[in-house]
């Protein structure tokens, strides 16, 4: 096949993969919204709160790498049609659930939602060619959108379903509505998904071992990839679930108020993907990830900074008393949202960026090499919001959520400044030193 020829069928998969990982992952960070009327009705702790929407983060990060795998292996056609049919069967148990336990459990479950981004960068990485390969993963990865979905959508539902829900209770009403209704949404999509995409699939890993797939995960630029995608795509996933919360606390907005703010960093963070692969198929992704992390830098800093003033100690005889307060500071509701909107752009075009370089680098392992950097990005959003929640539970101080970022993000930056410096001074050819 011709670097420049497309195949037959191609474009279905890029459409159709898109909408299923959207859905996929509305299903996934639902509790961003649905823990909040769950925090009320149980009186969920902060830290039971924090592992609510949490749990589903890591079950939709730990099988990203076999999922990946499998796909490459025996076509991502049929693991993305068994994964939805799974995640179904989670969903509907979620509506059932009466106790922070069997919600904890069913939450964790419905986490199966989020591995089908590594099988569904698999499925298009098998179905481009290399040119058009960062704008068919930006597309895809556009899917992130979903996140947004609950938000739009749940509260309003939420309040608009009859308590007593429909048809004799058969479906629930109240936050239960949500979960049921994905559950219809998935069954749709499957069909879709089994009629309209094409067959037989791609199977770029069929006839290699296990061992051979995982051979790449040896070199170290896999696991400083996975860092760049703890900081585009963790901290998105965690601001996702932990937004509605900030918004609600730092500034006392109604839930559906804090729900639609968070979409104003949803939609950019998820809608610049596809504008991300075309700069990184023309330009490189070294130079976008130098901008991204540059921005972040400066977002994060800006959001961090805790709301106070500084106290000064003088003699009782200047002032009554003997504090001076001085450099009051606060952030008002529309500088933040502001703020967390350049920070969602600049983690859309990134999450496009990372993906550039792996199958750029690895041709013939995107499963495995996109499953481990995906696979670890998510778990980083697992992770950040628990950090969040420790952390603000010994500062008392809200802000430290952006502190944790701003650290993460330059940790990232001078990793790639190194790497960098070091192509550039060794002496391998100009070749070389466009891919590092």
């Amino acid at each position: 096949m011709n670097d420049v020829e497309t195949p037959k069928g191609a474009n279905r998969v890029m459409w159709l993969s898109t909408a299923a990982f959207t859905l996929m992952f509305a299903v996934w960070l639902q509790f961003g919204i649905l823990a909040i009327p769950i925090r009320k009705e149980l009186g969920l702790t902060e830290m039971q709160f924090a592992w609510l929407t949490s749990i589903a983060i890591l079950n939709g990060s730990i099988w990203r790498l076999l999922l990946g795998i499998w796909a490459d292996r025996f076509g991502a056609k049929k693991v993305l049609l068994l994964l939805m049919v799974a995640t179904a069967g989670a969903s509907w148990a979620v509506s059932q659930a009466r106790t922070f336990e069997h919600l904890l459990a069913c939450a964790f479950l419905v986490g199966l939602a989020g591995n089908s981004f590594s099988v569904g960068v698999a499925w298009n990485s098998a179905w481009f060619p290399k040119s058009r390969q960062g704008l068919a993963l930006g597309f895809f990865g556009a899917g992130n959108v979903g996140a947004s979905v609950t938000k739009l959508v749940g509260p309003l539902l939420i309040a608009a379903v009859p308590s007593a829900g429909y048809f004799g209770g058969v479906i629930s009403g109240g936050w239960r509505f949500i979960p049921q209704m994905y559950v219809g949404l998935l069954v749709l999509m499957i069909l879709l998904v089994l009629l309209f995409t094409p067959s037989p699939d791609r199977r770029p890993g069929a006839g290699r071992t296990f061992a051979q797939m995982l051979q790449p995960l040896r070199y170290v630029r896999v696991w400083r990839f996975s860092l760049y995608y703890v900081v585009v795509f963790g901290a998105y996933v965690a601001l996702s679930v932990w937004l509605p919360k900030y918004y609600v606390d730092v500034y006392g907005l109604e839930l559906k108020n804090a729900a639609f703010l968070t979409t104003l960093f949803i939609f950019p963070a998820s809608l610049l993907r596809p504008l991300g692969g075309w700069l990184a198929d023309r330009i490189g992704a070294r130079g976008l990830m130098y901008g991204v992390f540059m921005v972040l830098a400066v977002c994060f800093f800006g959001l961090s900074l805790p709301f106070g003033h500084i106290v000064f100690y003088v003699p009782e005889s200047y002032v009554p008393g003997g504090t001076m307060a001085a450099l009051p500071f606060s952030m008002g509701v529309v500088p933040f949202t502001i703020l967390i909107f350049l920070v969602g752009c600049a983690m859309g075009i990134g999450k496009a960026a990372v993906f550039k370089y792996v199958p750029e680098y690895f041709p013939k392992d995107v499963g495995a090499v996109g499953g481990l950097v995906g696979l670890l990005g998510a778990l980083g959003g697992f992770c950040l919001p628990l950090t969040f929640a420790s952390i603000g539970s010994l500062t008392k101080i809200p802000q430290t959520t952006f502190m944790v970022l701003f650290l993460a993000n330059a940790a990232c930056l001078v990793w790639l400044h190194l790497t960098v410096w070091k192509m550039l001074n060794a002496d391998q050819g100009p070749g070389a030193r466009r891919h590092f």
